[in-house]
């Protein structure tokens, strides 16, 4: 691995600011974000991510790159909870290994956020449709675990998930809502209406990226603290399992995909593991899996992997194959 890109990562501010957000847990400082700002930069990242990809995916031609792309990324989402529900069910409880399953198939939009962050800092080019593919992967992964649970609980499994509220958190939740449409309406937007909200949607992007990271090293510092309660498994799963996939996405994606960029987007999405889509539709659907469990796994240490280490490594496999 090049040791000068991952001394460039781990020196990147915003990812700096992540650290300083789990250093204040860790001294116990009163330093928070306000949940309200929190959620409104959130959905600000999100939006200005959608509109940019849909900038980019209007100037690009509709190939079958992006066809494959797009069914590359529904087979990851399905593939991935499938065989991780079974290597979890060696310790974990149906409803448990359902839901780390349907978290580590489906994605994190923050992470993704912050892999187009890194690919801009290095001037490495990516492809709108890469948006797409994203969203795209939140929805099937939920229904996949759901679904896992729902064979092997049997009968009774059947009747105590509400499948239509369900599919309507999966499909319709805020965070993938907000995406999808944000990267309609820059497909939609010229270049001169695109050029008027630049200073919104790119200019202060690196700014609220970093606020935002302060607040999930906050985060990921409380959850830390519970989640090293839970034993040796769940801490190598949530380590091994997202490299393993963002390894293999990283050389398979050699044959359809040409951009650097875009195979790293696909590394980093195969690797990251949802910690806000996931949880809200287990809550409802799965009430006897433990949130103490999948939310720090995701949150707390698959999130800071990949934005640390797992960045510069998929990226330095890419680059040798």
């Amino acid at each position: 691995m090049d040791l000068h890109l991952l001394l460039d990562n781990l020196t990147n501010p915003a990812l700096l600011f992540f650290f300083l957000g789990v250093i204040a847990i860790q001294l116990k400082s009163d330093l928070k974000i306000p949940e309200n700002s929190s959620k409104f930069i959130s959905l600000y990242l999100l939006m200005a991510i959608g509109f940019k990809g849909g900038q980019e995916l209007s100037h690009s031609e509709f190939n079958l790159e992006i066809i494959w792309s797009l069914l590359f990324g529904i087979f990851l989402a399905i593939i991935v909870p499938t065989y991780s529900y079974f290597i979890l069910r060696r310790k974990f409880s149906i409803e448990n290994a359902g839901a780390i399953a349907a978290s580590y198939g489906s994605v994190s939009a923050v992470t993704f956020v912050t892999a187009i962050a890194f690919l801009e800092i290095e001037k490495i080019p990516f492809n709108g449709h890469m948006v797409a593919v994203m969203a795209l992967m939140e929805a099937p992964s939920i229904m996949v675990g759901l679904l896992l649970i729902m064979i092997f609980k049997g009968n009774k499994g059947k009747s105590d998930i509400p499948v239509k509220t369900v599919l309507q958190h999966a499909l319709f939740n805020g965070s993938v809502l907000l995406i999808i449409g944000s990267l309609i309406i820059g497909f939609l937007a010229s270049d001169a209406q695109a050029e008027g909200i630049k200073p919104f949607t790119t200019d202060i992007f690196k700014g609220f990226l970093s606020v935002f990271l302060l607040d999930m090293g906050i985060t990921s510092g409380k959850k830390l603290s519970e989640f090293l309660k839970k034993g040796w498994f769940a801490l190598v799963f949530a380590i091994i399992i997202p490299v393993f996939n963002g390894v293999i996405v990283s050389i398979i994606s050699s044959t359809f995909i040409e951009s650097i960029g875009n195979r790293l987007l696909f590394a980093i999405l195969a690797a990251s593991a949802s910690y806000i889509a996931v949880p809200a539709a287990m809550k409802i659907a799965a009430p006897k899996a433990s949130p103490s469990l999948y939310i720090p796994m995701a949150l707390a240490i698959t999130f800071p992997f990949n934005i640390t280490l797992g960045m510069p490594l998929y990226l330095y496999i890419i680059q040798i194959t």
